[in-house]
Protein backbone atom coordinates (compact mmCIF):
# COMPACT_ATOMS: atom_id res chain seq x y z
CA UNK A 1 0.00 0.00 0.00
CA UNK A 2 1.23 3.68 -0.94
CA UNK A 3 1.61 5.94 2.09
CA UNK A 4 -0.51 8.71 2.28
CA UNK A 5 0.61 12.16 0.25
CA UNK A 6 -0.05 15.38 3.23
CA UNK A 7 0.52 18.78 1.35
CA UNK A 8 1.05 20.45 4.64
CA UNK A 9 4.02 22.16 4.34
CA UNK A 10 4.03 24.18 7.29
CA UNK A 11 2.12 21.48 9.86
CA UNK A 12 5.37 21.66 11.83
CA UNK A 13 5.07 24.80 12.76
CA UNK A 14 2.05 23.59 15.23
CA UNK A 15 3.56 21.66 18.60
CA UNK A 16 3.83 17.87 17.76
CA UNK A 17 1.31 16.79 20.34
CA UNK A 18 -1.32 19.22 19.53
CA UNK A 19 -2.14 19.95 16.08
CA UNK A 20 -4.75 22.41 17.03
CA UNK A 21 -2.86 24.65 18.98
CA UNK A 22 -3.55 28.44 18.98
CA UNK A 23 -1.15 31.48 20.56
CA UNK A 24 -3.50 34.36 21.27
CA UNK A 25 -2.67 36.95 19.08
CA UNK A 26 -2.24 38.78 21.98
CA UNK A 27 0.57 36.99 23.38
CA UNK A 28 2.48 36.82 19.38
CA UNK A 29 2.05 40.56 19.80
CA UNK A 30 4.09 40.23 23.62
CA UNK A 31 6.39 38.22 22.12
CA UNK A 32 7.09 40.45 19.45
CA UNK A 33 7.36 43.22 21.25
CA UNK A 34 9.49 42.35 23.29
CA UNK A 35 12.35 41.09 20.51
CA UNK A 36 11.36 44.41 18.45
CA UNK A 37 15.45 44.98 18.69
CA UNK A 38 16.43 41.85 17.52
CA UNK A 39 14.41 40.73 14.36
CA UNK A 40 13.64 42.68 11.34
CA UNK A 41 10.62 41.18 9.90
CA UNK A 42 7.49 38.98 10.13
CA UNK A 43 5.94 35.99 7.84
CA UNK A 44 2.46 36.12 8.19
CA UNK A 45 1.74 32.49 6.89
CA UNK A 46 -0.65 29.56 7.03
CA UNK A 47 -2.77 27.63 5.62
CA UNK A 48 -4.29 30.18 4.09
CA UNK A 49 -3.75 33.75 6.37
CA UNK A 50 -6.12 35.82 4.78
CA UNK A 51 -9.33 33.60 5.65
CA UNK A 52 -8.68 34.73 9.11
CA UNK A 53 -10.86 37.64 10.06
CA UNK A 54 -9.07 39.58 11.80
CA UNK A 55 -5.76 39.61 9.89
CA UNK A 56 -5.62 43.14 8.34
CA UNK A 57 -5.83 44.42 12.59
CA UNK A 58 -3.10 41.66 13.53
CA UNK A 59 -1.25 42.83 10.51
CA UNK A 60 -1.38 46.86 11.42
CA UNK A 61 -0.45 45.86 14.95
CA UNK A 62 2.20 44.00 13.98
CA UNK A 63 3.41 47.02 11.41
CA UNK A 64 3.10 49.33 13.97
CA UNK A 65 5.75 48.02 16.06
CA UNK A 66 8.21 48.75 13.57
CA UNK A 67 8.23 45.17 11.68
CA UNK A 68 8.56 44.44 7.83
CA UNK A 69 5.71 42.26 6.84
CA UNK A 70 5.32 39.39 4.37
CA UNK A 71 2.60 37.68 3.63
CA UNK A 72 1.94 34.43 2.06
CA UNK A 73 -0.99 33.69 0.19
CA UNK A 74 -2.48 31.19 -2.42
CA UNK A 75 -4.55 34.10 -3.53
CA UNK A 76 -8.22 32.83 -3.05
CA UNK A 77 -9.27 35.96 -1.11
CA UNK A 78 -8.01 39.43 -3.43
CA UNK A 79 -10.55 42.11 -1.38
CA UNK A 80 -8.21 40.86 1.58
CA UNK A 81 -5.20 41.38 -0.41
CA UNK A 82 -6.36 44.87 -1.38
CA UNK A 83 -7.55 45.71 1.95
CA UNK A 84 -3.81 44.93 3.52
CA UNK A 85 -1.81 46.47 0.39
CA UNK A 86 -4.45 49.93 0.26
CA UNK A 87 -3.73 49.98 4.17
CA UNK A 88 0.35 49.83 3.37
CA UNK A 89 0.76 46.92 6.02
CA UNK A 90 3.04 44.52 3.55
CA UNK A 91 6.51 45.05 2.61
CA UNK A 92 6.34 41.77 0.23
CA UNK A 93 4.50 39.13 -1.40
CA UNK A 94 4.46 35.67 -2.20
CA UNK A 95 1.57 34.10 -3.98
CA UNK A 96 1.54 30.37 -4.61
CA UNK A 97 -0.08 29.47 -8.27
CA UNK A 98 -0.68 25.76 -8.07
CA UNK A 99 -1.01 24.76 -11.58
CA UNK A 100 -2.87 26.08 -14.45
CA UNK A 101 -6.85 26.90 -15.23
CA UNK A 102 -7.77 23.63 -15.97
CA UNK A 103 -5.63 21.80 -13.38
CA UNK A 104 -6.46 24.02 -10.15
CA UNK A 105 -8.97 21.95 -8.71
CA UNK A 106 -7.35 18.64 -9.51
CA UNK A 107 -4.51 19.10 -7.89
CA UNK A 108 -5.87 21.26 -5.04
CA UNK A 109 -8.32 18.76 -4.60
CA UNK A 110 -10.89 21.18 -4.04
CA UNK A 111 -12.75 23.76 -6.40
CA UNK A 112 -10.74 27.51 -6.55
CA UNK A 113 -12.28 30.50 -8.52
CA UNK A 114 -9.83 31.66 -11.06
CA UNK A 115 -11.30 34.83 -10.86
CA UNK A 116 -9.97 35.18 -7.54
CA UNK A 117 -6.92 34.52 -8.65
CA UNK A 118 -6.42 36.73 -11.30
CA UNK A 119 -7.74 39.39 -9.56
CA UNK A 120 -5.05 38.87 -7.19
CA UNK A 121 -2.17 37.83 -9.90
CA UNK A 122 -3.56 41.53 -11.13
CA UNK A 123 -3.24 43.39 -7.64
CA UNK A 124 0.39 42.38 -7.28
CA UNK A 125 1.37 42.94 -11.00
CA UNK A 126 -0.22 46.32 -11.13
CA UNK A 127 1.16 47.70 -7.65
CA UNK A 128 3.85 48.80 -5.73
CA UNK A 129 4.84 46.23 -2.99
CA UNK A 130 7.39 44.01 -3.98
CA UNK A 131 6.31 40.46 -4.61
CA UNK A 132 6.76 37.09 -6.18
CA UNK A 133 5.15 34.45 -8.01
CA UNK A 134 5.78 30.59 -6.65
CA UNK A 135 4.99 27.49 -8.25
CA UNK A 136 5.73 23.99 -6.58
CA UNK A 137 6.48 20.94 -8.89
CA UNK A 138 4.21 18.69 -7.72
CA UNK A 139 3.82 15.43 -9.58
CA UNK A 140 0.76 16.12 -11.49
CA UNK A 141 2.61 19.23 -13.23
CA UNK A 142 4.00 19.19 -16.61
CA UNK A 143 6.68 20.84 -18.93
CA UNK A 144 3.83 22.51 -20.56
CA UNK A 145 1.71 23.47 -17.24
CA UNK A 146 4.34 24.99 -15.53
CA UNK A 147 4.66 26.85 -19.34
CA UNK A 148 0.81 27.93 -19.21
CA UNK A 149 1.53 29.33 -15.26
CA UNK A 150 4.51 31.49 -16.99
CA UNK A 151 1.63 32.91 -20.04
CA UNK A 152 -0.70 33.66 -17.47
CA UNK A 153 2.07 35.48 -15.34
CA UNK A 154 3.33 37.59 -18.56
CA UNK A 155 5.87 40.65 -17.19
CA UNK A 156 5.70 38.98 -13.72
CA UNK A 157 8.73 40.65 -11.85
CA UNK A 158 9.86 37.47 -9.98
CA UNK A 159 8.57 33.16 -10.78
CA UNK A 160 10.18 30.83 -8.31
CA UNK A 161 9.93 27.29 -8.99
CA UNK A 162 9.50 25.17 -5.76
CA UNK A 163 10.64 21.68 -5.28
CA UNK A 164 7.92 19.30 -4.39
CA UNK A 165 8.59 17.69 -0.69
CA UNK A 166 6.11 14.97 0.49
CA UNK A 167 4.95 14.18 3.89
CA UNK A 168 4.90 10.50 4.74
CA UNK A 169 2.83 10.86 7.70
CA UNK A 170 1.45 13.60 10.36
CA UNK A 171 3.95 11.92 13.01
CA UNK A 172 6.75 12.38 9.85
CA UNK A 173 5.64 16.34 9.63
CA UNK A 174 9.47 17.71 11.17
CA UNK A 175 11.32 15.53 8.89
CA UNK A 176 9.67 16.34 5.10
CA UNK A 177 11.76 14.46 2.95
CA UNK A 178 12.36 15.63 -1.10
CA UNK A 179 11.18 13.64 -3.70
CA UNK A 180 13.28 11.73 -5.83
CA UNK A 181 15.34 14.22 -8.31
CA UNK A 182 12.50 14.22 -11.04
CA UNK A 183 13.60 18.21 -12.20
CA UNK A 184 17.58 16.93 -12.81
CA UNK A 185 19.70 20.32 -13.56
CA UNK A 186 19.03 20.59 -17.45
CA UNK A 187 16.08 19.88 -17.61
CA UNK A 188 15.31 23.12 -15.00
CA UNK A 189 17.74 25.58 -17.14
CA UNK A 190 15.57 24.47 -20.31
CA UNK A 191 12.35 25.85 -18.22
CA UNK A 192 14.10 28.72 -17.28
CA UNK A 193 15.45 29.85 -20.37
CA UNK A 194 11.39 29.67 -21.79
CA UNK A 195 10.25 31.85 -18.67
CA UNK A 196 12.91 34.18 -19.36
CA UNK A 197 11.06 35.17 -21.97
CA UNK A 198 7.85 35.66 -20.03
CA UNK A 199 8.80 36.84 -16.83
CA UNK A 200 11.64 39.02 -15.53
CA UNK A 201 13.49 36.98 -13.19
CA UNK A 202 13.23 33.09 -12.54
CA UNK A 203 14.56 31.39 -9.80
CA UNK A 204 14.45 27.58 -8.35
CA UNK A 205 14.21 26.97 -4.62
CA UNK A 206 14.80 23.73 -3.12
CA UNK A 207 16.80 22.22 -6.10
CA UNK A 208 20.56 21.83 -6.39
CA UNK A 209 20.97 24.74 -8.14
CA UNK A 210 19.31 28.60 -8.70
CA UNK A 211 20.16 29.28 -12.74
CA UNK A 212 19.33 32.41 -13.91
CA UNK A 213 19.65 32.87 -17.23
CA UNK A 214 21.48 34.95 -19.16
CA UNK A 215 18.97 36.98 -20.31
CA UNK A 216 18.11 38.25 -16.80
CA UNK A 217 21.47 38.95 -15.82
CA UNK A 218 21.89 42.70 -15.10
Amino acid sequence: MQPELRLLHNRALLTRNNLTARIAPETMLWWLQGRATLLDAVVVSGGEPTLQPDIVGFTAEVHALGYLVKLDTNGTHPAVLAALLEAGLLDYVAMDIKAPPEKYDAVCDVHVDQGAIDESIALLMNGRVDYEFRTTIAPPLTLQDILAIGSRIRGAHAYVLQRYRELQSVEASNNLRWTSASHPPPWLEDVQQRLARMVKICLTRGFEISFIPAAQMH
